[in-house]
Formats: structure tokens, sequence, C-alpha cells
């Protein structure tokens, strides 16, 4: 096992913009589903997500906000490996339009005709604690606690 830094973790996850964002139900089964950074990629440890706020996915993390992220890049460029991200983290559910704004973007109009004005909005934050990698060569994990804190 190798060990990179988040710098280079975040490098080359630079250009992935959709994840799946898993819960866990009451009854203890997984759900995922996929979600966009809304091109809001620099990767520090931290990800934005925005839904409505009456979907199964808040009601999950309401009760249990440790999440898991997936993310995979693109691979074959001549010399580019696939490259896999594991994030294990804590949501938090933020209902509050003035932090809508700093990761707004114009795309995000299709999905929420009225912007950050849109009833019901919510913007999930998700802090990670460690992320595990796997670029088809090597593997590790990066301690996230730190670095994003």
């Amino acid at each position: 096992m190798t060990s990179k830094s988040l710098a280079d973790l975040a490098e080359k996850m630079r250009d992935i913009d959709f994840t799946m964002l898993s819960t866990k139900t009451s009854g203890g089964a997984i759900h995922a589903r996929p979600m966009s950074n809304n091109r809001d990629v620099d990767y520090d440890g931290d990800s934005y997500y925005f839904t409505n706020g009456d979907t199964a996915m808040v009601a999950e993390i309401e009760r249990d906000p440790e999440v898991g992220l997936a993310f995979q890049a693109k691979a074959g460029i001549i010399g580019q490996r696939p490259l896999f991200v594991a994030v294990q983290g804590r949501a938090e559910l933020i209902r509050d339009r003035d932090r809508f704004a700093a990761h707004w973007t114009k795309d995000l109009d299709r999905w929420f005709e009225q912007g950050i004005d849109t009833p019901g909005l919510v913007m999930i934050k998700v802090h990670a604690h460690h992320a595990h990698y796997w670029d088809g060569a090597e593997e590790g994990e990066v301690s996230l606690e730190r670095a994003a804190a």
C-alpha cells in the first residue's frame, strides 16, 4: 500500500463531477444514488450537493449522518490508469440560502427552477473522515481528519 497526500488525491479527482452518495435506511440497508458536485470539484475533503428536503436521502441523513461517497475517474487515455475513490464522511444538512450561494452554479437551475429560493431546498455538505483509493497499480488511504478541518 502506498501513501498519497490529500493534495495528490485531489489532483487526480479534479475532474470527477459525479459520485454515488450512500446512506443507511432505518432498517440498516444501504441506499446509493448519483449526485453531482456541480463542477465544484476542487477536493479538500468537503463535498457539496443539492437536493429537495422531502427525499428519503435527507430523512436517512437526519437519522444517521455517516455516509459514503464513491468516485470513479475516466480511464482509457494512453497511459492513464483508472481511479476509484471511496470516501467515508459525515453529512450536514444545510438550509441557509446564503450558504447555498457559495456553491450554486447556473447548471443547477435545470433541477431547481427558483434557484437558491427553491422551497424545501437542502444542501448536503459531506465532511470526509478518510478516503481509500485504487488507481489500477497502487492503493492506499488518505486520512482527512486534520487535512479537512
